[in-house]
């Protein structure tokens, strides 16, 4: 498969790790000297994978939707690349706030030993809205477990 695609497949584990709360596969997507900049979303800056994976696992969210659209990744060398992701996401929190939202991820990317991680991310917000209706279907934390993992689609089968 060639890279572009690589990562792409990539940001979707990203986005679905993220969702189904699969810490260890999330903090896998992301170099171990990651640097990941939320300040333009209102966040913090963090750098390294322990670091980074720390914050997201600490954040009171019951249920998440994140979608990446239209993906410009450029590749700039052998083993490094760019990216920038259109965003839309929509967020539970455990008080009960809910937010929908769009936004980008500029983004780089290194390979190393035969394999893409995001080496750098900053996520930005063109737009939040926090008065959303109530969702007819909460999936919860527990809900998401047949998404974790890095062969969801595989192991279902099994």
């Amino acid at each position: 498969m060639d890279d572009v695609e690589e990562i792409k497949k990539l940001k979707a584990r990203y986005f679905r790790s993220l969702d189904s709360k699969d810490w260890d596969t999330y903090a896998g997507v992301f170099a171990e000297d990651c640097v990941v900049d939320l300040s333009l979303a209102g966040g913090g800056k963090y750098e390294g994978r322990t670091d980074f994976r720390a914050y997201a696992s600490g954040l009171t969210i019951v249920q998440s939707v994140h979608h990446g659209h239209m993906p410009e990744i450029d590749l700039t060398g052998p083993d490094s690349a760019t990216g920038v992701w259109v965003l839309e996401d929509y967020n539970i929190w455990e008080d009960g706030k809910q937010n929908h939202g769009w936004g980008h991820y500029l983004e780089t990317y290194v390979k190393r030993d035969g394999r893409w991680y995001i080496k750098t991310m900053a996520l930005s917000y063109l737009r939040i809205e926090t008065d959303c209706p109530q969702p007819a279907l909460i999936a919860g934390k527990d809900g998401t477990g047949h998404l974790r993992g890095l062969t969801p689609a595989a192991d279902a089968w099994r």
